[in-house]
């Protein structure tokens, strides 16, 4: 039950939903609080490590993979909607994390280091932009763990779990296109993607390593 594409740019929309309703994000996507640990428990992360958080919103992963990474490990939050930006800002001072570096930039032209691994967290628009996967899977090192997460179309005949996936990704996405297999272009880029549905179909949990040779 998708709904048409808004008109403007590729990420006008999701940027302008992500600022009008940063304050309220936190409460409405604390349900799939337990999808997030499992998409960051999928990633093979290391004390020293660097991982990017592709789309890391209020920030809302950064305490998981502080954890994971240790104090000498980096978390690198790319966020591009100020609002979100603000209060992932306002947790990395709030928990005097010191080894969270945040990055205000659209995905497909931040600048970037090399990461050890890559976290896309409820970041459907990201996953649907060629460039943007392009861009952050290069500044991956061969090898590295790529772990996703978010929302998606259940069966048809699922009407209820539809019309719930449908109220809570509305006011967060550009739009629904390929909101049946949001990982498809992941998939084309990470050779032996692995995708568990969840959440009764409305959800999926994706993971594998990046090849840069194909």
């Amino acid at each position: 039950m998708p709904r048409p594409d808004p008109p403007g740019p590729p990420t006008s929309g999701s940027v302008h939903a992500y600022s009008r309703d940063a304050a309220r994000y936190d409460a409405r996507t604390a349900r799939y609080e337990g999808y997030r640990r499992r998409a960051i428990d999928l990633l093979p992360l290391e004390c020293g490590d660097v991982v990017l958080d592709v789309g890391c919103g209020t920030g809302l992963c950064f305490e998981q993979l502080v954890a994971r990474v240790g104090p000498t490990g980096t978390v690198v939050g790319v966020e591009p909607a100020a609002a979100m930006r603000e209060l992932a800002a306002e947790r990395v001072a709030a928990w005097g994390w010191t080894n969270v570096v945040l990055v205000e930039s659209p995905v497909e032209s931040a600048e970037l280091p090399t990461a050890d691994h890559v976290l896309f967290c409820a970041v459907h628009d990201v996953l649907q932009s060629a460039p943007a996967l392009d861009h952050v899977l290069a500044h991956v090192r061969e090898g590295g763990g790529v772990a996703a997460t978010g929302g998606k179309w259940a069966a048809p005949w699922a009407v209820a779990v539809n019309a719930t996936v449908l109220a809570t990704h509305a006011p967060f996405v550009r739009t629904f296109a390929g909101f049946s297999r949001p990982w498809a272009l992941l998939a084309e880029r990470v050779p032996g993607l692995r995708v568990d549905e969840v959440a009764l179909g409305g959800g999926y949990l994706a993971w594998g390593r990046v090849h840069h040779d194909g």
